[in-house]
């Protein structure tokens, strides 16, 4: 056997250890026990060429239906690695160029690829081969057997993370290759915690600001849960509602379809089942502090430990006058945010002690059931450097800050330095980065889709030359720059998202940037 190339690991003593997540490419002829051995070590991982071809085709021997078995499974593949999740792909394996595609699959989401070679004695292979209900006609398993010593050969000589010999004695090792569901009173491990700033860290998430969607209010449930879930498929970390009555000037018209952000949470937790769910950002102002943080610890327990809580000022004056609440001036709401901040940790936690704060006053902080997470992540809103960012390093979670990376290299550095001024490592304060996109395949489709996506009149100019409008490329350099000016979240707004192929070229930002963030140019064209 040829010397594995640098970087490459071999199975010893029969054990064969796998990377969670990884992609497992089984080689090995007709008989060779792949199947077999996949079903007993890896069951509920693999994707079987044979089985698809009786899923499209007549059967699984209709070799007629090979190509569309195949399209099927590149297609399955591809989504489950989006989903971080384990994959096996079960066939011959003896095809150079499909081996190519599962390492270009694998390396799109930044997962390992592995090849497991069953090198089976052939007088083994062709007995299996004669006890099959259907076997491999004898010219065909000969042209396989031929051809193996070259198939191993070539496949040593491959770019796989890691190249492994099978048999029927191989093992493998479960504590690497089976994905743990945590139970209840770990569920806080179902979604990516806040306050780690390094690269490996990178969290990429999903704000929808609007529902004015083609069918009306009819539709928007529909739509609604089948973008969550495409998100969720598309491997996206959390997903994120504007917390509004009624739409703010910048998206649209007041008039314009809005939905209750909790509300709309809630019923986004029955429909999905990993992504992190909150909102960027609840006002200080719209809700009583104590009956938000019920709210909340609700969300949490019925989503498995899910969800965010972001709070801000409030701004929009208009809003409250509509609806007859108090906007109280800038000083009050300050002294609200930061009384919510320390109070919300205090209902999550035991026991019913009263609090007593600058602006709020509660008698009783029994709250039951707690929230699953030990801890629910708070998110500030908002970029103030005397008072906001403060506020942040003194007592929050994570900060959301708009701007091109030179403003929010600024504003980190100032977080940085309260950080320091009360004695608080910043790298437990995620920095995160809110912004509205438009992603095309190339520039042509990045013009033919601002065109298509122009804003009405009614839009604000300011709006309008605040989204980012360029390639997956240019996203992705795009993306370099943030994490460089201190981002370590990047939560966007994506324009057209309830259209095929929008959310998805977001997902492929995402998953290059985690892998290898690139260097292409950042330039972008403003939606005028």
């Amino acid at each position: 056997m040829s010397a594995p190339p640098a970087g490459q690991q071999r199975s010893r003593c029969g054990v064969i250890e796998l990377p969670s997540p990884c992609l497992v490419v089984l080689v090995g002829p007709a008989g060779s026990g792949k199947s077999t051995w996949a079903a007993e070590h890896l069951a509920g991982h693999v994707v079987s060429s044979d089985a698809l071809r009786g899923l499209v085709g007549e059967g699984e021997h209709d070799l007629r239906a090979s190509a569309d078995a195949f399209a099927v499974l590149d297609d399955v593949v591809d989504r489950r690695l989006r989903r971080g999740l384990t994959t096996v792909i079960d066939s011959l394996g003896n095809d150079v160029a499909r081996r190519a595609r599962a390492r270009e699959m694998a390396a799109r989401h930044g997962t390992p690829c592995v090849a497991v070679v069953f090198d089976v004695p052939l007088r083994e292979v062709k007995a299996r081969n004669r006890s099959r209900p259907s076997p491999v006609p004898d010219a065909v398993l000969r042209r396989q057997l031929g051809e193996w010593p070259e198939v191993m050969a070539a496949v040593d000589a491959e770019p796989f993370d890691a190249v492994h010999r099978a048999g029927a004695a191989s093992l493998v090792s479960p504590s690497l290759t089976r994905r743990r569901v945590p139970d209840r009173s770990a569920a806080v491990s179902m979604v990516a915690p806040l306050g780690n700033s390094s690269r490996d860290a990178l969290r990429f998430g999903l704000q929808v600001p609007h529902f004015a969607w083609e069918g009306g209010p009819a539709m928007i449930g529909a739509t609604l849960r089948d973008i969550a879930r495409r998100a969720e498929a598309a491997g996206l970390d959390d997903l994120w509602l504007m917390d509004h009555m009624r739409q703010i000037p910048m998206f649209g018209p007041p008039w314009s379809d809005m939905l209750e952000s909790w509300t709309t949470l809630g019923h986004l937790a029955g429909c999905t089942e990993r992504i992190g769910l909150g909102t960027l950002v609840t006002g200080i102002t719209y809700r009583n502090v104590a009956h938000l943080g019920k709210i909340v610890a609700t969300l949490d327990v019925l989503s498995g430990g899910r969800a965010r809580c972001g709070l801000g000022l409030a701004w929009y004056a208009d809003e409250h006058h509509a609806y007859g609440w108090e906007f109280p001036p800038r000083d009050h709401r300050y002294a609200l945010l930061r009384d919510a901040l320390l109070l919300l940790p205090r209902l999550w936690g035991p026991g019913n002690k009263p609090f007593d704060g600058d602006a709020l006053h509660v008698p009783d902080t029994t709250c039951y059931p707690r929230p699953l997470q030990a801890k629910v992540p708070i998110m500030v809103g908002g970029s103030g450097e005397r008072r906001t960012l403060r506020l942040v390093a003194e007592v929050a979670d994570a900060c959301n800050l708009f701007g091109e990376p030179e403003v929010v290299a600024r504003k980190v550095a100032v977080l940085r330095a309260h950080c320091a001024d009360v004695g608080r490592d910043p790298d437990e304060v995620s920095v995160s980065h809110l912004s509205t996109v438009l992603i095309g395949d190339d520039a042509a489709h990045v013009r033919e889709l601002v065109e298509r996506h122009r804003p009405p009149k009614v839009a604000t100019e300011r709006f309008a030359r605040s989204i980012a409008a360029g390639t997956v490329e240019q996203h992705i350099a795009r993306v370099e720059r943030l994490v460089e000016a201190g981002v370590d979240h990047l939560i966007v707004s994506v324009v057209g998202v309830e259209h095929g192929g929008a959310l998805e070229r977001w997902a492929d930002v995402a998953a290059a940037s985690r892998r290898s963030i690139g260097s292409a140019p950042a330039d972008h064209i403003p939606l005028v």
